[in-house]
């Protein structure tokens, strides 16, 4: 694997051959000390500085086919593991995934960058993480890209609340997320069949009853929710791929990405300065027309309200086909718009 130290962040990257970008250990790898943890990230290229975010659950690694053509196209790009998942740390306490912390460390990272200056792209829990520091240090965050995930405004009252208020009875997986150990012991009983099932049920290859269920009813397992394909995996996902994200978590476990979801309410408490505020810098939308996270009416909404809460909202697409992991599922597409955005908005 390539190793670097934040001690060398400073030193040019001479430039890469092409490599097999399904293979882990073909990146520049790096850890750095930053807001008490010890943080592992990619960092690849010269030039404006590109940072991705992940979501849940994947890792640094659903990038992979983002950061060679940004580099290509002269961007420095920069892709964390967060905090609770893959290499970086995974702290104990669940009031250090609240918002503050996640984005405490994307300030961490550009001092240990050396930037002043980045464009903050996210997916999924990525997007909140992303939408969140755009709008708190607009000083260091000049756009904003967010995939799959339409994060909404504060709003009136506790996400549980309104969660429990669109599930009608039911549950909502941010709501079955709020137990303790529950779903950490679910999903960490056969890590590849939690894996192969959620990837896929969540995507555009998924059709019919194999499709994410979004609600559950009480009592009924999470996984239950998620069909695991028969067979093969779709050829957007190889078994490389599928390996590395499992061996990942089957050494980490789940907890550390589950303890963002029981922050929810937490981050609701500690931002009511946050009540009407908006991002404005430039900003662009990335989603799946085949989500089945976008079924919601509540969710839909929040997409087609964007540009209220956006107002430097350049585009918004919904790519056909494709489901909650646009960045693997479709990535030449995504390439083409990230980099389409990030010329707008110049160097």
């Amino acid at each position: 694997m390539n190793t670097r130290t934040a001690t060398r962040i400073d030193q040019p990257l001479e430039p890469r051959p092409k490599v097999d970008r399904d293979d882990p250990e073909a990146f520049s790898h790096c850890f750095a000390e930053l807001n008490g943890i010890r943080m592992h990230y990619i960092d690849e290229g010269q030039g404006p500085l590109v940072i991705l975010l992940h979501g849940f659950p994947y890792l640094w690694y659903m990038w992979r086919r983002q950061i060679g053509a940004l580099v290509e196209a002269g961007y420095r790009v920069v892709v964390p593991d967060q905090r609770g998942f893959g290499q970086t740390d995974r702290p104990d306490a669940i009031e250090a995934y609240d918002m503050s912390q996640a984005v405490g460390d994307m300030v961490g990272l550009m001092a240990v960058l050396r930037e002043t200056s980045a464009v903050i792209i996210g997916h999924d829990l990525g997007a909140w993480v992303a939408q969140a520091a755009a709008m708190l240090r607009p000083d260091l965050f000049r756009g904003l890209v967010m995939l799959n995930t339409p994060v909404p405004p504060r709003g009136k009252v506790k996400p549980t609340v309104g969660l429990q208020a669109m599930a009608k009875g039911r549950v909502y997986h941010h709501l079955y997320f709020q137990q303790l150990d529950k779903p950490d012991r679910e999903l960490a009983s056969d890590p590849r069949r939690t894996l192969r099932s959620v990837f896929y049920s969540i995507s555009g290859s998924a059709v019919g009853t194999d499709r994410w269920r979004l609600f559950v009813e009480p009592g009924e397992p999470i996984l239950n929710a998620f069909t695991e394909p028969k067979g093969e995996f779709p050829s957007w996902l190889s078994g490389r791929a599928l390996d590395y994200y499992v061996a990942e978590y089957t050494r980490t476990g789940f907890t550390g990405a589950l303890n963002y979801y029981r922050c929810r309410d937490r981050n609701w408490e500690i931002t009511a300065y946050l009540d009407g505020a908006v991002v404005r810098q430039p900003s662009l939308f990335i989603g799946g027309a085949a989500d089945p996270s976008l079924e919601p009416v509540e969710i839909r909404t929040l997409y087609e309200q964007l540009d209220t809460y956006l107002p430097g909202l350049v585009k918004k697409v919904l790519l056909p086909g494709v489901g909650h992991s646009a960045a693997e599922e479709s990535a030449d597409h995504v390439n083409e718009l990230l980099l389409e955005f990030l010329e707008q908005m110049g160097r």
